[in-house]
């Protein structure tokens, strides 16, 4: 059966989206750049009405800004505003882990032991950028998913990768890198063991340690006046 063409158009408007979405939090746009229609629908060859769709989903995601209700920017990068999206990261994704805990089976522990284990084969290519990412994403959405919230998941979702769009953009540190890596393996081990107060502590580690890496995208080198 040949899908109509509302469901098409709403397919094209998905797939845009969340390729959008993606080359948004890769940084492929510059911070304040304005985006030209034009070179946007030939670029993704997709038709108008799907991408303004994507567009004003994107707008509302927090992705992308609207100028003048026509024209659409990629929103600043502020200090500020990645400081906030920390600190609600770690109280909304402690309060997930512990919900996570006390809910979650053996199917949940397995998923976490498979996640984990991706990611850990994904460290060893570490040229293999993408695979990495996306390996870490699903290895902390399974920490959380028997967490029994759909929109605490949600909201968690959205400031991940509006954290993200930092993270990716901030020079590395490989010796923080290191550390980040140890502690999934530790949040493993403590989450089959249910050691909640543990595990909420090492989280919120993890947070901050990535958000002191991610700060480097705001931050200017110090000139040697500096020093």
């Amino acid at each position: 059966m040949t899908a109509s063409p509302s469901a098409s158009r709403d397919m094209a408007s998905s797939r845009i989206f969340e390729t959008l979405k993606q080359d948004l939090i890769r940084g492929r746009f510059a911070a304040g750049e304005k985006l030209a229609i034009s070179a946007l629908k030939d670029h993704y060859r997709v038709g108008l009405s799907p991408l303004r769709e994507a567009l004003n989903r994107l707008a509302a995601y927090g992705l992308l800004e609207q100028v003048n209700q026509r024209g659409f920017r990629v929103p600043a990068m502020e200090l500020e505003e990645l400081d906030d999206i920390a600190g609600l990261r770690a109280q909304l994704e402690c309060m997930a882990l512990t919900q996570a805990f006390q809910a979650g089976d053996s199917e949940w522990e397995s998923q976490v032991l498979a996640a984990h284990h991706r990611l850990r084969r994904a460290d060893e290519h570490p040229e293999q950028v993408e695979e990495w990412e996306q390996a870490h994403l699903r290895f902390h959405r399974a920490l959380l998913a028997s967490c029994g919230s759909h929109w605490l998941l949600r909201f968690i979702e959205q400031l991940h990768d509006q954290f993200d769009r930092y993270r990716r953009l901030a020079p590395p540190n490989p010796e923080v890198r290191k550390a980040l890596d140890r502690q999934h393996g530790e949040l493993v081990e403590l989450a089959l063991s249910r050691d909640i107060r543990a595990a909420r502590a090492l989280l919120d580690d993890h947070i901050r340690l990535s958000h002191s890496v991610a700060r480097g995208c705001c931050e200017s080198p110090a000139s040697d006046d500096d020093t």
